[in-house]
């Protein structure tokens, strides 16, 4: 079994594409059931956002499992499979681990080092879980992204000095003389992009008004951040008296019109939604930041030396947590031998009861513990030396050499594993990672299945 992930992002899609791509949460739910459904893919997690959508999967076969995952999220999003095989990347094994550690790290965001991604990447995770598309391999993988990300934010000058979105459409309206001290500012949504929006502005000693379809949402992140909250039918007259409007809603239509801002006479507009909440004619009538305008600029203000470190601790962590799995690939035949091992002694203590009736209890027990301790202690380099050698990266089989070179086979070896233990070492992954899976692991989708 191995991991492969399947990404449509802002490095990899245009925006239009990428809106169309962009899944709510019944959605991926629905995406990441239907995958686990299947014959090839026993685990799946699905991870949209503005800028990306992924899909993190546990499979046995590569090539089917991939096939698989790009017809379903074809078939989710109305795209069609050729059009998203060009705007797609496919990342496997090694490079899918680091691939998720870059993401959850906000290297790969389109604002390098922004922090909301940590938040995203553990909803999709909790959502998994619930729905029960989520085991052992990517529960562990998830929960050890979400502490590299929090390492990077935290350890790091690039988590500290990364912007967030806001930040950079911030930047926007600074370069085009548009203060916010002062400014009445209206902001379309409450969920976690309009949450961030709100708490930065807050700090900048604007005028907030929160309006949103479901308005205790809306009254709960006001009373948060010291604004006022309006429902949805309120928000002609929430924009008759606002300078700046900030929208970030999941609608899949039109929620500003080119109409209202030209009656708003709003200073500026900022819509950080996918797809968009306002009308691109909106632009006629006043300055409109999107995440289009957003993508064709530099917004990452972190220096080399920062961004090095970050990818050096992407990097460390990324082969330790490869290592780790390689070696819980031995653990069941390291726990069957030692299983056997404690067999074969019982058995030979029960022939020597049969010939000794007479020894004392005692005397039986002593001499039980002394072959116990014999075993164990030949045994005992061996095995640890084995999972050592497995967490290198030489590609060998280690678990299959024990396995030949003590002749276990492999009923023995399936009797130690326990699904439901949680254990990633109950899930040893295929011995042999293909050399050929592994070269196009970060190629385009196309090229992949072709």
């Amino acid at each position: 079994m191995s991991i492969l992930v399947l990404s449509v992002s802002h490095k990899t899609a245009p925006v239009d594409l990428l809106a169309r791509a962009t899944m709510d949460a019944a959605t991926a739910s629905r995406l990441a059931g239907g995958l686990t459904g299947g014959e090839h893919i026993d685990e799946a997690i699905v991870l949209s956002t503005c800028n990306r959508t992924e899909v993190y999967a546990h499979v046995s076969r590569f090539h089917h499992s991939l096939e698989d995952i790009t017809g379903r999220v074809a078939e989710a999003t109305g795209l069609a499979p050729a059009t998203l095989q060009r705007h797609c990347s496919v990342f496997y094994d090694e490079a899918a681990v680091g691939h998720l550690f870059n993401v959850t790290s906000g290297l790969d965001s389109m604002v390098v080092g922004e922090s909301q991604i940590l938040g995203q990447v553990k909803d999709s995770l909790s959502r998994a879980q619930e729905a029960g598309t989520v085991g052992p391999q990517l529960n562990a993988l998830f929960q050890h992204g979400l502490r590299v990300g929090k390492r990077i934010q935290s350890d790091t000058e690039v988590g500290r000095a990364g912007q967030s979105l806001m930040t950079a459409a911030l930047d926007e309206l600074y370069q085009q003389g548009i203060q916010l001290t002062g400014q009445r500012v209206v902001i379309v949504g409450a969920g976690s992009m309009a949450a961030l929006s709100a708490h930065t502005l807050a700090g900048f000693g604007v005028d907030l008004t929160l309006v949103n379809r479901t308005y205790e949402r809306a009254e709960q992140l006001a009373r948060v951040v010291g604004g006022t909250a309006l429902p949805m039918d309120r928000l002609d007259a929430a924009l008759a008296g606002a300078d700046i409007l900030v929208t970030c809603t999941g609608a899949r239509g039109t929620v500003v019109t080119a109409e209202q801002v030209r009656e708003s006479a709003l200073a500026a507009v900022i819509d950080l939604a996918l797809p968009a909440d306002v009308e691109v004619d909106a632009a006629r009538y006043a300055p409109l930041i999107t995440i289009g305008l957003l993508m064709e600029r530099d917004t990452d203000h972190s220096t080399a030396a920062q961004l090095r470190d970050a990818q050096k601790l992407v990097a460390d962590e990324t082969r330790n947590f490869v290592a780790g799995r390689r070696a819980s690939q031995v653990k069941p035949t390291v726990v069957a031998l030692r299983t056997m091992a404690r067999e074969v002694v019982d058995a030979e203590m029960a022939r020597l009861a049969g010939l000794t009736p007479a020894m004392a209890e005692s005397d039986r027990a002593e001499v039980a513990k002394t072959v116990h301790r014999i075993v164990e202690k030949l045994l005992h380099q061996p095995t640890v030396r084995v999972q050592e050698f497995a967490r290198s990266e030489q590609e060998v089989d280690y678990a299959a050499a024990l396995r030949d070179l003590f002749a276990l086979d492999a009923d023995r070896v399936r009797e130690v594993l326990d699904p439901a233990s949680g254990d990633p070492a109950c899930h040893p992954a295929s011995p042999q990672v293909s050399r050929a899976a592994q070269a196009v692991s970060r190629v385009p989708v196309a090229e992949v299945v072709e």
